[in-house]
């Protein structure tokens, strides 16, 4: 069988588009040794923002251009690579290269969260595939697992740690009690987090994968607006400290669930998690991604979620199933919708127990205030404290905790509108979930 050359457009060439240069030139020849010769890749044109910028030394100067349009619509470019970020251009182009039948692999979470719909329907219409495995969890081979491994299952839950900023920074607040703002800054001067980490510590960028995971597991594109999302901002070490002693680690935690009427639970928030779950020891900038299937059981993926190679490595691993699908012609690899009558389950009927945090004046009868609302509206209370607060040994409110037993979450928010509007509160209540996984 004659060699068949693959020719490559990227979108954008920096941190990993530098990376999937470097991982092509190392094990090119790997790659085609262990596709038998079949086909070789090589990069022959790459759009970025600025055609002066230093680049990979050995990498010739007219491969770069600034017009995308040039890359996509180049004769020698077979697959299209889009690594550039956003949902406008971006979106750009991924949809011109469906039109041209040249299958796209992206990274990017937020396009195919937000405008997946589209693009899936492109996808359709031109026979054409779409490939995201850098999309979510980095060099984590979770993509594929949940498209391919679990074809034979009814995936029933995934609970995954999947954004390694904020996990940095709630560790480094657990094991070295540094504040918020002081353990965020530490991971900006590491390169862990943006100078602007918006996406990262208000939950969204976790939210956007989650919805690719259930979007994968439960065949139809989520709308994000109908997902529940909420960042680490208003942690303190106070939430952290009572966790410990009380035998559970903080995290921000992405929950898919699927209910017996079908309709799927999906959210991304701080959470208390066992001390006993797995999860709660993935550390750093790690990610991983509990899968309990039917038939299989509970699996773990883990591995760093983010960075140069790692997402290369995802993003070279859907080039080759690409370009697998291009030479032999197997017809549409990447994934399509197939259920049409998916439902996202209302926020406020999800169910566990709750960490309520509530900033108030400190004066007598607050405890009596609180816990007289919750009792008419039937919410129990496992636990209350007034933890000492390290950050702010001088303020003149005090915080409250109770632990509230499962209720729906849509009862809890009524009733913390409620305590939010006694004259003794200071605050709006910061409510952490207390998780019950699946091997609890």
């Amino acid at each position: 069988m004659a060699t068949q050359h693959i020719g490559i457009g990227m979108a954008g060439f920096g941190t990993v588009g530098t990376g999937v240069w470097e991982t092509l030139e190392r094990n090119g020849q790997l790659i085609s040794n262990r596709a038998k010769g079949a086909f070789s890749l090589s990069i022959k044109k790459a759009a970025v923002r600025d055609i002066n910028k230093k680049r990979i030394e050995n990498a010739p100067s007219e491969l770069f251009t600034t017009d995308w349009q040039e890359v996509v619509n180049h004769p020698e470019v077979d697959i299209v690579v889009e690594l550039i970020g956003g949902t406008d251009t971006a979106f750009d182009i991924v949809a011109a290269a469906l039109k041209l039948k040249k299958p796209v692999v992206t990274g990017n979470k937020a396009l195919l969260a937000e405008r997946g719909k589209e693009l899936f329907a492109l996808s359709r219409d031109y026979d054409t595939p779409i490939h995201f495995e850098a999309a979510v969890a980095g060099g984590i081979p979770v993509i594929k697992a949940v498209q391919d491994s679990y074809v034979g299952n009814r995936i029933e839950t995934m609970s995954g740690i999947i954004n390694g900023t904020s996990n940095y920074i709630l560790e480094r607040m657990t094991t070295a009690g540094l504040d918020y703002q002081t353990a965020l800054k530490e991971a900006q001067d590491l390169g862990y987090a943006e100078a602007d980490p918006a996406l990262d510590v208000n939950g969204w960028d976790a939210a956007h994968k989650a919805i690719l995971l259930a979007t994968l597991a439960y065949g139809f594109t989520v709308p994000p607006e109908e997902v529940y999302v909420r960042g680490i901002e208003r942690v303190r070490t106070i939430d952290i400290d009572f966790a410990t002693k009380l035998g559970y680690a903080v995290k921000l935690l992405s929950v898919i669930r699927v209910h017996a009427n079908g309709s799927v639970e999906i959210r991304t928030q701080p959470s208390f998690i066992p001390q006993s779950h797995i999860l709660s020891s993935v550390n750093g900038v790690f990610n991983a991604v509990a899968v309990r299937g039917d038939a299989s059981g509970e699996a773990l993926f883990y591995g760093r979620g983010a960075g140069k190679e790692p997402t290369a490595s995802s993003a070279v691993g859907d080039l080759v199933e690409a370009a697998y699908t291009f030479v032999h012609a197997a017809g549409h690899r990447g994934f399509l919708p197939y259920a049409e009558n998916g439902k996202v389950l209302p926020i406020d009927q999800t169910e566990t127990a709750y960490y309520v945090r509530f900033e108030v004046e400190d004066r007598p009868g607050v405890i009596a205030e609180i816990a007289n609302i919750l009792a008419n509206d039937g919410i129990g209370i496992s636990g209350t404290q007034s933890p000492v607060d390290p950050e702010h040994p001088d303020k003149d409110f005090c915080d409250m905790v109770f632990l509230l037993h499962t209720c729906p979450f849509g009862k809890l928010r009524e009733t913390l509108k409620k305590c939010e509007a006694l004259d003794c509160s200071t605050a709006e209540p910061v409510v952490f979930r207390i998780e019950k996984l699946a091997t609890d």
